[in-house]
């Protein structure tokens, strides 16, 4: 009879015990973690009457793999959304606890005298709580919707994210065995470059991938590409020198933020939870008894440090971010405990080598003792909130409430319009810039070198590889120069104080633009940076002049942002629900009816020629003169002195446009307001049948011939008698886009026109 292999018989072993002491810590209220831990102290070494893993390395690699799949279902968890929903809470609690904690624990490993590498990545590790156990604390206690559980999630999800960059610091400092300001910060740029880059091209193709092969992805092959992805981008990782982790967890990220995100989160969930047990039952190997009583005392210390320096770093994390005492309090009681990532980053430490045997044992010993701790810790929030009340001196107190309602009404009363401006032009500068660099290096680090190899001669395989990336930069850089316009325009009137920040915005801008332009060519043939940019700047500005390029700019933009917000466009609106998606179109499109004065300065001029809608953004969609309704006027339409002009646009627009206008003399009609285009309609009345104006929206088929063309040659108004007043691709509703888009097979087209306009429609067969 063949011999059974040593790594099955290893297994047995692990998941009997494995099963037997996680039951027993369900029944006893204890997290499964330290079930696991239990089970691989019996079968390690030092329990000699349970049967003793024979076969380590292969263990190894289970616990590798384990960690691996811990990452991709972290990843799985966390999304760009959920960060920018932590906002600023999360990110000073975690930023203020993982530093304090960082510091404390750093210079506690110094004075236990464990030497410098111990000391800091001691320090890291007791900055490290636990998600799984905080969630499960917070659940199984009923807190699950109080207010400080939003905030204790929120800090996890930064903590995590600090994590992984811990563990490439960690990396560079370990391997130079000292703490190099240089290569410290030449990493990190690696780091957010490769991170930057990874997220914008998976953004942009995994959602896209998988939405043209959801017809073949049943469970068997979702789960298949999941897993791949998720390898194949902890090689990716690995080979550029960055950990497996992060490229795991960066798969796990970007299928976080498609709808197939919890499909495959309960595909994954087995094999995580089968591999993600060996790990923590290897952790349980390093559990030594004798090394835990050699070393009580500093386990316990450790322990007090890092239940109350969390208790504090964490409150006044909570604190700084305007959060009350008690949801601050509360919030830290609930993240007290060292978690499992302090259990990967000590397993880092021993395999380069940097720290001692002793510090996997201790860690694992403190994360045993803060996990028994945080349900009693979390009961006694309460009490602690009440003690500190009175404790606390009455100044204090009033301080921090008077802090706490003045941060909930800055972000009640912030400037949207900055805020949007801000927001689209650095997401514009990263998304192009990043890829630019992208571009850039792997011109000069790969593909010039891989020329050379094939014996091009070296000037000619300098000239090649200069103008492929001139090529792509060609298409990247003038999208860097773009701006929303409405925002902008908005802000320029708005204050003198906006004017010098939106200047110094542009300059920087332009000069990170030339900077990129000059890049290539000075680093192959170090040409002259100067004559480099008094070539560029020209070149620049012609290009972003193109109407073909602007719409292949409009048309990446909208798959990025469509495959980026897929997950929420789809709990929103549901698959293929146009209902929705029409209602949150015409509550967000505004409408407003001015009055010409009888003397008007712009008597005789066209639509053209007032160039509103290029430079205000909004559009006439009827002119009331007399009697007569001109219903989508088209640009030649002169205006005159007593019209009645129907502008539609966004809020902020038509404000913009409102207060522009009554320099000429032109304001809002009386009795008129700013009403949602969803109102105006619903509210004709007065208006003959034959003068309303109609809204409706059309699927764009493979046999119509505006497809493929330019929103501007679609001969949507010529041959509907219609205007085009939003599209919605992919779920994702665009409102008054650009004329220069390109219009795609799928696309919902939402035109607005008279009964003309659905009559043309209904002969065409594309209404009911």
């Amino acid at each position: 009879m063949q011999e059974i292999p040593a790594l099955i018989s290893d297994l047995t072993a692990i998941l009997v015990l494995a099963a037997i002491t996680t039951l027993l810590c369900k029944k006893i209220n204890l997290p499964s973690v330290l079930g696991y831990i239990l089970a691989g102290f019996l079968v390690g070494p030092v329990v000699e009457f349970i049967p003793t893993i024979h076969d380590m390395a292969n263990i190894e690699v289970w616990s590798d793999i384990g960690v691996i799949f811990l990452m991709f279902g972290l990843g799985l968890e966390f999304s760009l959304h959920k960060m920018a929903e932590v906002g600023v809470p999360g990110f000073l609690s975690a930023g203020i606890q993982a530093l304090g904690m960082g510091i404390v624990g750093f210079f506690l490993g110094i004075l236990l005298g464990w030497g410098t590498m111990n000391s800091v990545f001691l320090g890291v590790m007791l900055a490290m709580s636990s998600t799984m156990i905080t969630m499960k604390s917070i659940e199984d206690m009923g807190f699950k919707e109080e207010k400080f559980s939003d905030l204790a999630m929120g800090t996890l999800v930064i903590e995590d994210i600090i994590a992984i960059f811990a563990m490439v610091i960690l990396s560079t400092i370990a391997v130079s065995q000292s703490i190099s300001g240089l290569a410290l910060a030449e990493r990190l740029g690696i780091l957010l470059l490769y991170l930057a880059l990874w997220l914008i091209l998976g953004i942009y193709l995994v959602p896209t991938l998988m939405k043209k092969l959801v017809g073949l992805m049943n469970d068997e092959v979702l789960l298949i590409f999941s897993l791949a992805l998720c390898f194949l981008m902890a090689l990716l990782a690995e080979e550029i020198g960055l950990s497996t982790e992060l490229g795991a967890f960066l798969a796990g990220s970007l299928l976080a933020g498609t709808v197939h995100a919890e499909r495959v989160e309960h595909l994954i969930t087995p094999c995580k939870n089968l591999f993600g047990a060996v790990f923590f039952v290897s952790v349980g190997f390093m559990v030594q008894p004798a090394m835990i009583l050699k070393y009580i005392a500093p386990i316990l210390l450790l322990a007090v440090v890092a239940i109350v320096g969390k208790l504090f770093f964490l409150t006044l994390g909570g604190l700084a971010a305007g959060q009350e005492l008690d949801v601050s309090v509360s919030s830290a009681a609930a993240q007290t405990q060292v978690g499992e990532f302090s259990f990967i980053i000590a397993g880092l430490g021993q395999s380069l080598s940097v720290t001692g045997a002793f510090l996997y044992p201790i860690i694992v010993a403190v994360s045993v003792v803060t996990t028994f701790t945080t349900p009693f810790l979390l009961k006694l929030a309460g009490p602690l909130t009440r003690l500190l009340e009175r404790i606390l001196p009455d100044k204090w107190l009033a301080a921090i409430a008077k802090y706490s309602a003045a941060r909930q009404a800055d972000k009640s009363g912030e400037n949207k319009d900055l805020t949007f401006f801000l927001k689209y032009y650095f997401q514009t500068l990263a998304l192009y810039g990043v890829l630019a660099v992208g571009v850039i290096l792997l011109g000069v680090r790969s593909l010039l070198p891989f020329l050379l190899r094939l014996d091009w001669g070296g000037r000619r395989a300098e000239l090649v590889a200069c103008g492929m990336m001139y090529l792509a930069l060609l298409f990247l850089l003038p999208a860097m120069l773009r701006i929303k316009k409405r925002y902008f325009t908005a802000l320029w009137l708005e204050s003198t104080s906006n004017r010098l920040l939106l200047s110094i915005l542009m300059i920087f801008r332009a000069g990170v633009v030339i900077l990129l332009a000059v890049l290539p060519a000075f680093l192959i043939f170090q040409v002259n940076p100067l004559w480099l940019a008094s070539g560029a700047i020209p070149l620049m500005w012609i290009v972003t002049r193109s109407d073909r390029l602007t719409g292949h700019y409009l048309e990446v933009e909208a798959r990025f942002l469509a495959n980026f917000n897929e997950r929420k466009l789809a709990e929103q609106f549901g698959q293929g629900d146009q209902a929705e998606v029409h209602h949150w179109l015409t509550e967000q499109l505004y409408v407003v009816t001015l009055a010409c004065p009888e003397k008007y300065v712009g008597e005789g001029m066209t639509l053209w020629d007032h160039g509103w809608g290029s430079a205000d953004h909004i559009n006439i969609i009827k002119i009331i003169r007399g009697k007569e309704h001109i219903n989508i006027p088209e640009g030649d339409v002169k205006t005159r002195g007593g019209d009645l002009l129907v502008a539609m646009g966004s809020r902020r627009d038509l404000e913009n446009f409102c207060f522009k206008q009554t320099v000429d003399g032109v304001r809002p009609q009386k009795g008129s307001r700013l009403q949602t285009l969803k109102e105006y309609i619903e509210n004709q009345e007065g208006i003959p049948q034959t003068r309303q104006l109609l809204c409706c929206g059309v699927s764009l088929g493979k046999d119509l011939p505006q497809q493929g063309r330019s929103i501007r040659d679609s001969g949507i108004k010529e041959e509907w008698s219609a205007f085009l007043i939003g599209l919605e691709r992919d779920l994702l509703p665009i409102p008054n886009p650009d004329r220069s888009m390109t219009l795609r097979t799928g696309d919902l087209l939402w035109v607005m026109g008279s009964q003309e306009m659905a009559g043309k429609l209904v002969r065409l067969g594309l209404l009911d």
